[in-house]
């Protein structure tokens, strides 16, 4: 892979950086009053890097296969109407995201989250509720997705690959490994600076993953128009203008 391209992977993983996963809830074990504990916070990063590296090896192990049948789909006008469809369902979509987030699924995070930092549920209550963190955002890690088709089409091999991954799912946790050191050494000085940065979090988590999707299905519409001339100049050239 060149530079540019490991640039971009870095950069993906620092916007997966800034997920509930990742940041919030490692945020919600430093704002805890009294000693931090750093081996509950290490648990939880290390399951969750954990998590989002066997699913990206498991993605990665049929990328192939998926990206040749999708190429070729995508060659046709039925694949091109068919992308423009998925694109303007994200665009839509992320109108809707955060809407209703206090439901089941926000719960159970919150549930789980009193039980792992208080130490009522032990270690087992840390690996629950980062499984749990990380599987809810499954729907959403796009970020991760674009960052696995990269890989699966570089000339790296099955080992370097997976070391690549690795890395990123690192990067992924370093903000959070990062406010645990600080918090370790500066408590008094960084507590409530933690506190703001959790609850500006808990405000704008959804509206950052909103503009995530949102964007990634304006590019996925726009690159579908282009591939269909007819339907682009009756919408104005909006697909073809816009894309070069």
């Amino acid at each position: 892979m060149t530079p540019a391209e490991l640039a971009v992977l870095a950069a993906l993983a620092l916007v997966d950086s800034t997920s509930v996963g990742t940041l919030l809830v490692p945020v919600w074990f430093l704002t805890v009053p009294g000693r931090v504990r750093a081996g509950r916070v290490l648990a939880f990063l290390a399951t969750v890097a954990a998590f989002y590296l066997v699913v990206g090896l498991a993605l990665a192990a049929g990328a192939h296969v998926l990206l040749e049948r999708a190429g070729a789909l995508a060659g046709t006008p039925v694949g091109s109407v068919l992308q423009l469809v998925v694109g303007a369902a994200l665009l839509v979509g992320s109108f809707f995201i955060g809407r209703g987030r206090s439901g089941s699924g926000g719960g159970r995070v919150l549930r789980w989250r009193e039980r792992a930092v208080t130490g009522d549920g032990g270690l087992r209550a840390v690996v629950v509720l980062a499984l749990v963190a990380a599987g809810l955002e499954l729907a959403t890690m796009l970020p991760y997705l674009g960052a696995i088709g990269m890989l699966t089409q570089s000339d790296l091999g099955p080992l370097a690959r997976t070391g690549v991954l690795a890395a990123y799912c690192l990067v992924m946790v370093l903000p959070a490994l990062v406010l645990l050191g600080v918090r370790l050494a500066a408590h008094r000085l960084v507590a409530p600076a933690l506190t703001r940065l959790g609850a500006w979090l808990e405000r704008t988590g959804a509206e950052t993953t909103a503009w995530v999707v949102g964007i990634v299905g304006f590019l996925v519409a726009r690159d579908a128009l282009g591939r269909l001339p007819a339907l682009d100049a009756a919408l104005g050239g909006w697909g073809g203008g816009l894309g070069g």
